[in-house]
């Protein structure tokens, strides 16, 4: 049997003492820190959904990501895109409102800007009513001024090819466009995934971005008469722009077939999330189905 003079007896104690609360505190402890907890994967109402890093285009969230749609007004940014992409663009030439405009929204009970035929209107102006009321009245203007031809009918026509020669332009194949504002004939069709591209692409456009994350703008038309209307203000139908916080865009859309519709952008300490819904139940729905999975982009970011 050992025994322990004094001295090293205590000195013994001491280290035993001292590794004790060492490993209390994890000081000495060899078991890796745990990693935070993954974000979990959200469940959305829509039938089809995407969001990517708009930074180099990395998915974060695929749902029926290329299962082709009715798309509704979200159209319109293809619309507003093919206009903007126009050489020589004057933003505030003016364009005169026709009868045909108004026959045309009465007709297929469509979102209206409310134009009032005879006033003369900038493309600038046209491009606010397309984007936050959803105009369909706009549209056609837009699609009559800058199409090619002879007749309204050739000309829009040449407009709705200019969509489609974009659509290839930017690789989206499973992306069609049979109309200017989403009310085709059973041919008006895109995906999540290509939405998504699109706006990427139309958001690089400054003034683009700037009408889409505007809530809301009240446009002063020049009457036949020579005088000056000023128009109800134009409502922003995205109601993510007061409500989400850093969001900056982009369109809405509801149809019979289309159900609800959103392609939505954020950004948050400079990075972007941006995507789309497809397919939801509700306008309240569809802002819903938008905030989970922003909210899980910029998690996936983070």
């Amino acid at each position: 049997m050992n025994v322990i003079p004094g001295a090293r007896l205590r000195r013994a104690a001491a280290v035993a003492l001292t590794s004790g609360a060492l490993l209390a505190t994890g000081a000495l402890s060899t078991t890796p820190a745990q990693a935070a907890p993954a974000a979990a994967t959200p469940s959305i109402v829509a039938k089809g959904g995407f969001v990517m890093n708009d930074a180099g285009g990395r998915a974060l969230y695929t749902k029926a990501a290329d299962t082709k749609r009715p798309t509704g007004s979200t159209t319109k940014i293809m619309t507003a895109k093919v206009v903007l992409a126009q050489p020589r663009l004057n933003l505030d030439a003016k364009v005169t409102i026709r009868m045909a405009y108004s026959d045309y929204i009465v007709s297929k009970n469509a979102s209206s800007a409310r134009l009032i035929v005879g006033d003369k209107v900038t493309v600038r102006q046209l491009l606010y009513g397309l984007m936050l009321p959803s105009g369909c009245d706009a549209a056609y203007a837009l699609a009559d001024r800058f199409g090619s031809g002879k007749t309204r009918a050739a000309r829009v026509k040449s407009f709705i090819g200019k969509m489609n020669a974009e659509a290839r332009k930017l690789g989206l194949k499973n992306t069609r466009f049979d109309s200017f504002d989403g009310i085709g004939n059973g041919r008006n069709h895109s995906t999540p995934r290509d939405l998504t591209r699109l706006a990427s692409s139309a958001m690089k456009s400054p003034a683009f971005r700037t009408i889409v994350k505007t809530k809301k703008y009240t446009a002063r038309t020049v009457t036949r008469k020579g005088g000056t209307r000023t128009m109800a203000p134009w409502v922003n139908t995205n109601t993510l722009l007061g409500s989400y916080s850093g969001a900056i865009g982009v369109k809405t859309g509801s149809g019979p077939e289309a159900k609800y519709c959103l392609v939505f952008a954020a950004t948050r300490k400079g990075k972007t999330v941006i995507g789309t819904v497809l397919t939801s139940s509700s306008s309240a729905q569809r802002a819903k189905d938008a905030t989970k999975l922003m909210n899980y982009g910029f998690a996936r970011l983070s």
